[in-house]
């Protein structure tokens, strides 16, 4: 018997009917059409379906769709401001941190997460952070510059 998931998808309050089994990432992707958020092994190991879920990352894949009943819920698409990037989507694309791209929204959403709480991150505390997020193409050197970077940004238009 299907139920209906009240939340806020982005910043919008957002409905949808969803079966008892539906994953979030079931009900991001083909229930509300957010495709951002990709479906790589549906187990929890890749990442690639990390979004944020009040605040929190999570596998939309190992969440089932009505624990997010009332839940603030953040995907790849609501990560930009308009149609400005965010300082680490644009930070990935100056540094050669995508390739493929099928990891990148798992790993933006990771990292965005990650600056909120430690605005001011060292290597090795990005790399903890991204951790959960496997990048078959890039390695991660590049991408951990990115994030880097973004931090760095970002710390520097806080200042203004």
């Amino acid at each position: 018997m299907k139920t209906v998931v009240h939340c806020d998808v982005n910043g919008e309050p957002r409905e949808a009917l969803a079966d008892p089994r539906d994953t979030l990432l079931v009900l991001l992707r083909d229930r509300l059409g957010l495709t951002g958020t990709k479906e790589g092994c549906s187990n929890g190991n890749c990442g690639s379906c990390t979004v944020l879920l009040d605040d929190a990352p999570v596998c939309a894949c190992l969440v089932l769709a009505g624990e997010a009943e009332g839940a603030q819920i953040t995907t790849i698409e609501g990560v930009a401001d308009g149609n400005t990037l965010h300082p680490v989507q644009k930070a990935l694309i100056e540094h050669g941190g995508t390739q493929c791209g099928f990891c990148t929204p798992g790993i933006v959403i990771s990292a965005v997460a990650m600056l909120a709480e430690n605005p001011r991150p060292s290597d090795g505390q990005i790399r903890h952070a991204i951790a959960g997020n496997i990048c078959r193409c890039t390695g991660y050197d590049k991408i951990v510059a990115a994030i880097a970077a973004a931090a760095s940004e970002m710390q520097a238009g806080a200042k203004r």
